[in-house]
């Protein structure tokens, strides 16, 4: 089975949906592949990092306090620190880029986890190519290749091309996964939610 997953690493329900997907995976008698795809969840974010409540404040206005205390309390369930105030609101394609270079070389599922805490935990600028070649460094790539790969344009058709496709099915939020290409499920869902549309495209392929 195969989940393919459309996310950001600046989205909040992205990381915790995340984690409850991962539950789901492991309470499912079965081999499941996870492969993430690009979505830009706000295209107004800057190029140059800002903080991330001075840039919601902007769009959201004295909303933003209560946002994310609620956010922050839903991801300490799920055993996520997240420390809103140390964010930083960046452009994420080049993060995307090296998303899809992490699917090439086989470690996306480290890649994405350590670039979603680099940006919820740790505070640190995911659109800064030297952050993104210590993160992905930290995930097990080579430092020096992906310095190069980031410094080039390769990547960036790709991402693009993900962007479309999410766009041709009618993916407006995130995250979503669609399950062998049958079933869309949008939001960060319960892991009992994740685990009823596993078996029930199991035993749909098992018929």
């Amino acid at each position: 089975m195969k989940i393919d997953v459309w996310s950001d690493v600046a989205c909040p329900w992205c990381y915790i949906g995340k984690r409850r997907l991962e539950k789901a995976l492991e309470a499912f008698d079965g081999d499941v592949e996870v492969e993430y795809h690009a979505f830009v969840l706000d295209p107004s974010a800057p190029d140059s990092a800002r903080p991330l409540d001075e840039h919601l404040r902007a769009k959201f206005g004295d909303r933003v306090e209560e946002m994310q205390a609620h956010v922050t309390e839903l991801a300490a369930a799920e055993g996520l620190d997240f420390r809103m105030a140390d964010a930083l609101a960046v452009n994420t394609l080049d993060a995307h880029r090296l998303i899809a270079y992490a699917r090439r070389q086989g470690v996306q599922p480290d890649l994405k986890e350590r670039l979603l805490r680099a940006y919820f935990t740790e505070g640190r600028d995911v659109g800064d190519h030297e952050t993104l070649a210590n993160v992905a460094a930290e995930a097990g790539l080579d430092r020096s290749a992906v310095e190069a790969y980031l410094a080039s344009d390769e990547g960036a058709a790709e991402v693009q091309e993900e962007l479309a496709a999410a766009r041709d099915i009618g993916i407006t939020a995130v995250p979503t996964y669609v399950v062998d290409r049958k079933y869309a499920v949008q939001g960060a869902q319960d892991p009992a939610t994740f685990l009823r549309v596993l078996e029930q495209v199991a035993r749909e392929t098992a018929q």
